[in-house]
């Protein structure tokens, strides 16, 4: 089964930037859209930001609006998840997965999940 692999995550003072990735073999969901989600502990898995397949268009959580960017590299196979000004609230571990369209906001939608990528963002 093709998953995706996540990488990009570390430890990072408030306020501070990272910038994940996440990388499909070959043209494995190439023609996806795209999505991160994220889950801290104890809590569920929720859903962050998703890129149409042609990266036009783009799809935000009210909590990350206006602070991460998401975008991707078709020749690459690759999306990108640019967090700024991050807050101790986004601390979690981040999940990309597939979908057929990047309006879908809900976990059940999505396949493909790799094994995620840990953020710390410490006050």
């Amino acid at each position: 089964q093709v998953q995706l692999v996540e990488s990009g995550g570390g430890l990072v003072q408030v306020g501070g930037s990272l910038k994940l990735s996440c990388a499909a073999s070959g043209r494995a969901f190439s023609n996806y859209a795209r999505a991160w989600f994220r889950q801290a502990p104890g809590k569920e898995r929720e859903f962050v930001a998703a890129v149409s397949w042609s990266g036009t268009n783009a799809n935000y959580a009210n909590s990350v609006k206006g602070r991460f960017s998401i975008s991707r590299d078709n020749a690459k196979n690759t999306v990108y998840l640019q967090m700024n000004s991050l807050k101790p609230e986004d601390t979690a571990v981040y999940y990309c997965a597939a979908s057929t369209s990047f309006s879908y906001e809900q976990v059940r939608n999505y396949n493909g999940w790799g094994q995620g990528t840990q953020v710390t963002v410490s006050s």
